[in-house]
């Protein structure tokens, strides 16, 4: 068999360097700045008031003294002459300070004259500007290589002019589940059907890993049927990967590895559970497509534990993403484990009254079970050696909700 950190590896290896791509800033939430991004321009571009008011020199404008008003700035206001000394002007917020301007006085601490004011409360030089430069000058690093672009990141980028910034590309995956027996939800089921499951859920794993997701559906447990979907789809060039499940154990119809075996994919049995069997390589095509595969089982929880164990630390890394949070702590209930494989256990979280933490074990260990998946906020990552772990032993968990 061969062990996670080994099939781990062989997952990693196929998956298709990162792209790096212009896209307008608001189109780039959730991905990675590919390169470090340099103000072009400081912000606040000039100084501006940061209340409605007066700008004033703050030696004339003490307390009780009456100055005319000279002019007014808006915001907006591109050609702003210099304030006469012994005189105010009214000024907006986020409009640019007059030269010879050193305080700005909140309209609330005047008689909000028009032309002519009464300054209520002598000002501070300095007080309520924002000065040029302040919050990032021309010149400066805004953004650096691999930091994650958020609602935030947005505002500064557009702040800053940059039409479009340099991230890296999200890779696109297509989903395939085989298996006569499915069926599309909402269609009445007859006996021996199912309705499908895995492809929604993976894809759905792969979109919130950060890539984009496709589902082709339903491929018959049939090769030539198989090839052709796959054939069909492929040729446009625009899909980095496939992930097929189902069809890879040892049974009689095992679809997937009959079409795929001869063609490039290694199925191999892991050290693990659940997820034993598993497959991966570079398909060719007759049209000399060439792309990646990675095939899980067919039972939903160990294809979404395969996912999560060998899939998304890939596709994370080659878009620049940081993979899942991973922690310990200690066991509520002692745990058994077969030996020789790695486990894979799903598990609640919780936070204790004394502000220690502790896992407890949902639902038995079948592959089956995944209701128990559904609630669970964490997975057990027990070595391959341990045989039994008892109640308040620390356990290594892989965080799901982060």
């Amino acid at each position: 068999m061969r062990s996670v950190d080994e099939h781990r590896a062989a997952v990693a290896a196929l998956i298709p360097r990162r792209r790096i791509v212009d896209l307008p800033p608001e189109d780039a939430v959730g991905l990675t700045v590919a390169r470090f991004v340099v103000a072009p321009i400081s912000l606040p571009p000039f100084t501006n008031s940061a209340m409605d008011g007066y700008a004033v020199r703050a030696a004339e404008a003490v307390a009780g003294a009456v100055l005319p008003v000279a002019f007014d700035v808006p915001a907006g206001r591109t050609d702003v002459p210099a304030l006469p000394p012994g005189a105010a002007c009214r000024i907006m917020t986020g409009a640019p300070v007059p030269d010879g301007a050193d305080a700005i006085v909140p309209v609330e601490r005047t008689d909000g004259g028009i032309e002519r004011v009464r300054i209520d409360e002598t000002p501070e030089p300095g007080r309520f500007f924002r000065a040029a430069g302040s919050d990032i000058a021309a010149g400066e690093v805004a953004l650096r290589g691999g930091e994650r672009i958020g609602p935030g990141t947005v505002g500064l980028l557009a702040a800053l002019g940059y039409p479009t910034v340099r991230v890296c590309a999200p890779l696109h995956v297509a989903v395939l589940s085989t298996g006569s027996e499915l069926v599309e939800p909402g269609t009445p089921l007859r006996p021996g059907q199912i309705y499908e499951s895995n492809a929604p859920m993976l894809a759905s794993a792969i979109r919130e890993a950060g890539a984009t997701a496709e589902v082709l559906r339903f491929v018959a447990d049939h090769p030539d049927e198989l090839l052709g979907r796959l054939a069909e789809r492929l040729g446009a060039g625009d899909v980095d990967l496939v992930v097929t499940s189902g069809g890879v154990s040892a049974g009689a119809f095992e679809v997937v590895k009959d079409a795929l075996a001869s063609r490039g994919v290694a199925f191999v049995k892991v050290a693990m559970q659940p997820g034993m069997p598993q497959g991966c390589g570079t398909v060719g095509f007759d049209d000399g497509a060439r792309v990646p595969f990675v095939t899980f089982p067919g039972n939903p929880v160990s294809a979404l534990v395969s996912f999560e164990v060998f899939l998304r630390p890939a596709l994370r890394a080659a878009m620049g993403l940081p993979d899942r949070s991973r922690r310990a702590a200690r066991l509520a209930e002692p745990v058994d484990s077969i030996p020789g494989k790695r486990q894979y256990l799903r598990g609640l979280l919780t936070r204790n009254a004394d502000g220690t933490d502790s896992v407890s074990v949902l639902g038995g260990p079948g592959s089956h079970y995944l209701r128990w998946l559904s609630q669970a906020n964490c997975l057990l990552d027990v070595p391959a050696e341990v045989e039994h772990l008892a109640a308040g032993t620390p356990v290594e968990l892989i965080l799901l909700n982060d």
